[in-house]
């Protein structure tokens, strides 16, 4: 068994020169947000998901960008709400968001 059932990747990359990136629309304060849900519903505690930050995931126009590994689903968001419903849905549950899916 993996030692988290779940990591969850946010892409936080930020380019410059204008260029579409998951940061232009606040990816690491969502990311941020994530982890501190994840603390708190005891997720990490239990090995059951891990919240990283990623680099460029190449789909930026997609973005903000979340891929959780090991089934390589990956999501698009807007809000907390959303977040909420990832970690629900998916990490506790274990069911795609499919309204969220790319």
């Amino acid at each position: 068994m993996p030692y988290y059932r779940y990591h969850v990747f946010f892409c936080t990359n930020q380019r410059g020169n204008e260029r579409i990136c998951c940061q232009n629309h606040n990816s690491l304060t969502l990311r941020n947000y994530a982890k501190e849900q994840v603390k708190n519903l005891g997720l990490a505690k239990q090995r059951q998901a891990r919240i990283n930050i990623s680099g460029c995931l190449n789909r930026c126009a997609e973005g903000p960008i979340i891929v959780v590994y090991p089934e390589g689903v990956w999501y698009t968001y807007n809000s907390r709400q959303d977040i909420d419903e990832i970690i629900n849905e998916h990490l506790i549950h274990g069911r795609a968001v499919e309204r969220l899916r790319i």
